[in-house]
């Protein structure tokens, strides 16, 4: 069994494949206080009584993979292997991992490293070229050549950042719950705020990707690849025109390839 780890800044989501299959995942919150011990009990917890694994921690488990934005989180992470996964290969992704994925940026270690990663199970799953939307605490937008090149993206505040900065600076506003409104236009202050969140958003996606996708295929834009992942990505699929598919665990998949790239079978 492999387990993938994907860190980002507010949840953190774990994947057991076995072979190229997934089959369990959990989503936990991101805390950076954790300390390595505490990480291993929580993942002690999560996996303890799955019935594909063993009742010991790291039993059952022939490799991990792990990718993260939050630098302190990596750090505990990279504890975690060393001390209670000692015989386990494990690819941390950072540079000098191997990717595959040329990065035509200006600065490729500006990039982050679960962008890269889904770049990779864009290009393995759908080819290219392709834009991939990651709906987390940022709503990014990273575009994949035919190549396979990552040629740069686009960073916007994501959805929950939006909602929480509109109930701390609105005076007569409040946090909301993420639900879809009865119409567009609301009819009391939860729903035209609601309204506002998943229309806008919608509408925020398809503007950029069909910027995107000129510049990625000039001449034909509607050969560009249009992939949602992220939490928050069911919110959004229903309203936008852009979206061609849905691989919610995009990120863990690319983690799998990565961890492939780099461990080699004996």
């Amino acid at each position: 069994m492999l387990l993938t780890i994907d860190v980002g800044n507010t949840h953190t989501v774990l994947g057991l494949f076995d072979g190229e299959e997934i089959v369990e995942h959990w989503r936990i919150s991101t805390d950076a206080r954790r300390t390595a011990d505490e990480l291993a009990v929580l993942l002690q917890g999560l996996m303890g009584m799955h019935p594909l694994l063993g009742e010991e921690l790291g039993d059952g488990i022939e490799g991990i993979a792990i990718c993260s934005t939050v630098p302190s989180v990596l750090h505990e992470l990279r504890e975690v292997t060393r001390r209670y996964y000692g015989d386990v290969p494990a690819v941390l992704v950072e540079p000098g991992i191997k990717t595959g994925v040329p990065i035509l940026m200006d600065n490729p270690k500006e990039v982050g490293a679960d962008r890269i990663i889904n770049a990779l199970a864009a290009i393995e799953l759908y080819g290219g070229p392709c834009v991939v939307v990651d709906f987390g605490t940022a709503t990014t937008f990273d575009a994949v050549s035919a190549r396979g090149e990552y040629v740069g993206g686009v960073i916007a505040p994501g959805i929950e950042i939006s909602v929480d900065a509109l109930g701390v600076r609105g005076a007569q506003l409040r946090k909301i719950e993420l639900a879809r409104p009865r119409s567009v236009i609301g009819k009391n202050t939860v729903e035209a705020m609601q309204s506002g969140i998943l229309y806008g958003f919608a509408g925020q996606v398809d503007g950029v990707v069909n910027r995107m996708a000129a510049e990625l295929s000039a001449d034909d834009p509607e050969e560009v690849t249009v992939i949602a992942t992220g939490g928050l990505a069911p919110m959004v699929l229903g309203e936008s025109a852009v979206i061609d598919e849905h691989e919610p665990w995009l990120t863990l998949i690319g983690l799998r390839l990565v961890y492939e790239r780099n461990v080699s079978r004996t």
